[in-house]
């Protein structure tokens, strides 16, 4: 899945595109480790496949990206740092640098070895929605278990809503399924849609099992649900 994933991302970069990749999975990259096949609940055993699969979730991935010629930066975070206006300004500016050479995917998670709190909540999604603010990001997209943004009622488990204008009126949508290694749930990945579109970020919640469509999703197509951005205010006011 990682190798599909870097692929589709490198045909993002190579379109012309400088995506930042928010990624979650150290804790599972960890569990071999320990011999472990379900997420533990105790934190500091959390801390500790966090503290092990970082490491080698980042091999994973710059092995992957030599393929196309990338290189890959980390950058570990807490919502501490995107509070604080120092050391958000630190990440903004670190961001800055790495867009600013070629042939560099900034990966981003959240520091799970030390956040206590962003372990029990494991929020990734509402981080990459505070990174695309950071970055001031055109597009956001949130690639889950399902293809979109289902209605309650619809029996129809590939029906999905195409294009939301008003993310207030869809909150009522969301379940809290997740996976046996995942924390977050869709309500989580609305949060995170609540976030950008009110910073002007299209939003989009599409079909991880499918990365091969992020270059269609990038130029207005592909399958997903698409949030309306709010109106980003000029300098004009």
């Amino acid at each position: 899945m990682i190798a599909r994933l870097t692929q589709a991302i490198a045909d993002l970069y190579e379109a012309g595109h400088r995506p930042i990749v928010v990624s979650s999975g150290a804790v599972g990259a960890g569990l071999m480790a320990f011999g472990l096949d379900e997420r533990p609940t105790d934190t500091g055993m959390l801390q500790a496949c966090a503290s092990v699969g970082q490491a080698r979730l980042m091999h994973i991935y710059e092995n992957h990206f030599s393929h196309f010629g990338l290189k890959v930066a980390q950058l570990l975070l807490t919502h501490d740092d995107l509070r604080d206006e120092k050391r958000r300004a630190n990440v903004r500016n670190t961001l800055d640098h790495l867009l600013g050479f070629p042939n560099i995917v900034p990966i981003v998670n959240e520091n799970d070895s030390v956040a206590v709190y962003e372990l029990k909540v494991g929020d990734n999604d509402v981080l990459s929605a505070e990174v695309a603010e950071l970055a001031a990001a055109d597009l956001l997209i949130l690639l889950t278990s399902v293809p979109g943004l289902r209605r309650p009622c619809d029996s129809d488990p590939n029906a999905i809503v195409a294009r939301v204008e008003d993310i207030e009126s869809v909150m009522s949508f969301a379940s809290e399924e997740k996976g046996r290694l995942s924390v977050g749930g869709m309500r989580s990945k609305l949060e995170a849609v609540r976030t950008a579109v009110s910073a002007g970020i299209e939003t989009i919640i599409a079909g991880g099992a499918n990365p091969e469509q992020l270059i269609d999703l990038a130029g207005g197509g592909g399958i997903g649900t698409r949030f309306a951005p709010a109106r980003r205010e000029t300098a004009a006011g």
